[in-house]
């Protein structure tokens, strides 16, 4: 479902399943909001409806930061530590609900003349912490003029 009000719009955005990592998904959120372009200056709002993936924003150009994100968060936060007492859904889900809490579950980004005010080099990742996340829901809420 789709609402705008005014300067307000705001539009779901379901991600297909993907596998445990950090994807891109900067295009996906971008084609997700075609008035985007119609804004000169605002904010959108880009907030999961998850509690074990998250969302951050960082380099877009190396896959090496990917894969290194996920190797420092596996190693900061391991699967199956024997002192996590929520294991009834596997030994993936107590580290992911932390490393999403670590990270978050929204973004507030900028909007100038028409598109995403990012750094050269930035892009939204979504972090899909678990083996077998399924698809992920997202809200896009864009306020501008």
């Amino acid at each position: 479902m789709t609402y705008a009000l005014g300067m307000w719009i705001q539009h779901p955005l379901t991600l297909p399943a993907m596998r445990r990592g950090f994807h891109l998904i900067t295009r996906e959120v971008v084609a997700a909001v075609p008035e985007l372009t119609q804004v000169q200056v605002g904010l959108l709002h880009v907030f999961i409806q998850h509690t074990s993936a998250s969302l951050t924003l960082n380099e877009n150009a190396s896959p090496d930061v990917r894969r290194d994100f996920e190797r420092y968060f596996n190693r900061a936060v391991p699967d199956a530590w024997p002192d996590f007492e929520h294991t009834l859904e596997g030994p993936d889900d107590m580290a992911a609900h932390i490393k999403a809490s670590v990270l978050g579950p929204g973004l507030t980004l900028p909007v100038q003349a028409g598109r995403l005010a990012l750094g050269r080099w930035q892009g939204i990742y979504l972090c899909e912490h678990r083996d077998h996340g399924g698809p992920r829901r997202l809200v896009l809420t864009l306020q501008g003029e």
